[in-house]
């Protein structure tokens, strides 16, 4: 699938690592509630207004796969604040895209950024939205004055290939200028590069953008069940939550338990079998082994322990997370 033209508002930065930092340090902009936040090594708080108002530092961009370059913006805005993610939602319904399952199950992106919290000084990041729809006209000037005034924010951080403001008007340099003009400090990151490069460039007319890391390759990965190769990009096992009521389960024997597709919550990997899997059940503390088989209707769980299949068949809601190991469809 080839990346989408940054026709839109406020394109999406490919994977970034730290390696230029530009503009002022904003460390002294930071208030002492904030400071003392960093220093007690506390959680920023997860909702409202209020949690990216006084003293955030955001990463731009639109966080579909929490994929390593994203966790590498998170890692440089946790370098010189309380850390968050500011992504836009709403795109896909604003611009007529086609809906798709996302990456990452949204019930299920607070434990991903939990992950990231040893790399991000022991703060876990935390994601704060816009809307789309009300600040898709907003010229640079006007978003950056946004970030500023209304959302109180201290510092930016964006990838290299950034585009911002109506159009994809304004660029990583449009950003560090006005952000400047406004007392913020702004880190322009390069990209992370792609070690691997198994897709190539994938028809990439941009030569900046060829080579890195993206949401769009792990789509490409997951699509082809190279699970190796979805590891080594997400920085983790890939996780496909599913949602099950009791009634939906289909029982072959007592080792094997089958769902619809339709029960998933995130994007699966190909067709195929996958050996090396583990399903958790109610929390991480639970893991079992299993093998997966996903097929043209439906997914199913090969589990070694029968009392567990009776445990997940006899709950009245259950919602399973499947870790895929690196063994390939």
């Amino acid at each position: 699938m080839a990346a989408r033209p940054p026709h839109f508002l406020f394109s999406t930065p490919r994977s970034m690592v730290v390696k230029t930092q530009h503009s002022i340090r904003f460390n002294h902009f930071l208030p002492s509630a904030i400071k003392s936040q960093r220093e007690d090594d506390r959680v920023p708080p997860h909702e409202g207004l209020s949690s990216v108002a006084v003293g955030g530092v955001v990463a731009l961009g639109k966080f579909d796969a929490l994929h390593i370059g994203h966790r590498e913006l998170a890692i440089q805005a946790a370098k010189v604040g309380v850390p968050f993610l500011l992504s836009f939602v709403g795109m896909a319904e604003v611009l007529g895209w086609e809906p798709r399952a996302p990456i990452v199950a949204k019930c299920d992106r607070k434990r991903v950024l939990s992950s990231w919290a040893p790399y991000c000084g022991d703060i876990t990041p935390v994601e704060y939205e816009l809307e789309f729809s009300k600040v898709r006209h907003l010229t640079p000037h006007q978003f950056v004055e946004m970030l500023s005034k209304k959302l109180g924010v201290r510092g930016v951080v964006a990838g290299e290939n950034y585009r911002f403001g109506y159009k994809a008007a304004g660029d990583s340099s449009e950003l560090v200028k006005l952000a400047e003009e406004y007392g913020m400090g702004a880190y322009i990151i390069n990209n992370v590069m792609d070690k691997n490069q198994y897709y190539g460039n994938m028809g990439s007319s941009n030569l900046k953008e060829q080579g890195q890391v993206s949401s769009t390759r792990v789509r490409l990965a997951l699509a082809k069940g190279d699970m190796k190769y979805v590891s080594e990009l997400l920085g983790r096992q890939h996780r496909l939550v599913v949602m099950v009521k009791d009634q939906e389960w289909l029982v072959s024997n007592q080792h094997r338990l089958s769902a619809r597709k339709s029960c998933f919550l995130n994007l699966p990997p190909k067709e195929g079998l996958y050996k090396s899997c583990s399903v958790l059940i109610g929390n991480d503390k639970n893991v079992v082994p299993c093998k997966v088989t996903i097929d043209a209707s439906d997914i199913h769980l090969e589990l070694h322990d029968a009392a567990t299949c009776m445990r997940i068949i006899s709950q009245d809601f259950q919602c399973l997370g499947i870790d895929f190991g690196e063994s390939g469809a």
